[in-house]
């Protein structure tokens, strides 16, 4: 089977979202397709096995000269025009002018023949939805690929962001809907939230969850901050307004007065951007030695070394009635079979996966209940029990390129009976 992927990135370092795309890729590449990647990361950057072609900003036309001449009036003025267009159009000029390179490249595709168009992206930008959209030959074959709520205001409260360009970015993603021959979410909730919008996406998609995959790189020194002889709980990920720590770490501070034993022992690691709570956090970390933050971003390959060799692996989300998202750092927890301490709603994607009796969840800011929970994976690591482990062979099989393999084969065969 050929798939051709359409992605705004294949650079793991510059978000998590594209961690997730190319574990995806890999594994795809794993499960014996045959690829051929378009990527507009605008680097030189490949990935083993698979054919992958860089695509080129086009810069002889209008809408790149009004980006260039947006971006020059900030800088000089410090005045933001381009809220006012986005409003008038729905998106930014390089934003079109993206498009329009993405789909110039693709133009250029003869000679592949795949059976299907995998169309990726990230963050809040689906430039490669948007080029496909332009490209009505494709649409037979196009698995749209949707990572989260789009536009920004069909996120769940508290999130509460409204785009310039809503309207229009709402009636692209309902012609995106109407138009991919099938839709793929990562989570089975988000398929639900957003076919709650979208009715198209409840009857033509299918979950294809984020991948452990093997061939991520691995760092194989240990960091400095890091003591591997220590009970360590990590939180690594980037702390948007809405995921506040304040629990974990007054939960940990909690389970340390509880446990006075506990100090020379154990650790708090919270790896990431912090902006909204970088004072409450260096406060916090006055108080608390055992708590140690990073300067801002850790690369890709360093967290998952720590991930794979810490005590316990957190996984932290807003305080909602639901969290539709299945985690980029799912799959990584996962595999690092460490146990997870889940604090989040009790209606979310990673809670329906890892069960509701899993003995280690609460909303983020139960603080006693956390400080429980810390207490007893502490005497867990401490006395080198079972329970030290996740052990959940069968998210594992959920996660990998045999399902993988599996869904994408039943897909194909749907398609030929119909």
């Amino acid at each position: 089977m050929k798939i051709l992927v359409l992605c705004e990135s294949i650079d793991v370092n510059d978000s998590s979202a594209t961690k997730g795309r190319v574990a995806l890729i890999n594994n795809l590449k794993q499960c014996g397709f045959k690829l051929k990647v378009y990527h507009y990361t605008r680097k030189n950057i490949f990935i083993e096995g698979v054919e992958c072609i860089a695509i080129k900003e086009q810069k002889v036309n209008i809408f790149y000269l009004l980006s260039k001449l947006q971006v020059s009036i900030r800088r000089t003025f410090k005045i933001n025009i381009s809220t006012f267009f986005e409003k008038q159009f729905g998106f930014s000029f390089s934003f079109f002018n993206d498009v329009n390179s993405i789909k110039k490249a693709l133009d250029k595709e003869v000679d592949f023949n795949p059976d299907w168009i995998l169309t990726l992206s990230k963050a809040a930008s689906f430039r490669s939805h948007k080029a496909l959209l332009k490209l009505p030959k494709w649409h037979s074959k196009w698995l749209a690929y949707v990572h989260d709520p789009y536009p920004m205001h069909f996120y769940p409260r508290p999130y509460n962001w409204v785009a310039p360009g809503y309207y229009q970015q709402q009636e692209f993603f309902r012609a995106v809907s109407k138009k991919a021959a099938h839709s793929v979410f990562p989570s089975k909730l988000l398929k639900e939230w957003m076919g709650s919008y979208y009715s198209d996406f409840l009857e033509r998609s299918i979950v294809i969850p984020h991948q452990i995959s093997d061939n991520l790189e691995i760092n194989k020194e240990t960091p400095d901050y890091f003591k591997e002889n220590k009970f360590t709980i990590l939180y690594a990920g980037s702390l948007m307004k809405p995921r506040n720590p304040s629990g974990l770490v007054e939960g940990f501070q909690k389970f340390l007065e509880n446990n006075k034993g506990a100090k020379i022992h154990a650790q708090l690691l919270i790896l990431g951007k912090k902006e909204y709570f970088g004072n409450y956090l260096n406060v916090k970390k006055m108080e608390l030695p055992q708590l140690y933050l990073s300067s801002g971003y850790v690369p890709f390959n360093e967290v998952q070394y720590i991930q794979n060799n810490t005590s316990v692996n957190v996984i932290l989300e807003a305080k909602s009635e639901i969290s539709p998202f299945l985690p980029g750092k799912f799959p990584h927890c996962v595999k690092a079979n460490k146990p997870i301490l889940y604090l989040g709603p009790k209606q979310s994607e990673t809670l329906r996966l890892l069960g509701g009796n899993h003995p280690f969840s609460s909303e983020i800011d139960e603080v006693d209940k956390i400080a429980s929970h810390i207490e007893v994976l502490y005497h867990h690591w401490k006395n080198k029990t079972e329970q030290q482990f996740l052990n959940r062979p069968d998210l594992e099989v959920y996660l990998s390129y045999e399902n993988l393999k599996e869904t994408i084969e039943r897909l194909k065969e749907v398609s030929i009976k119909a």
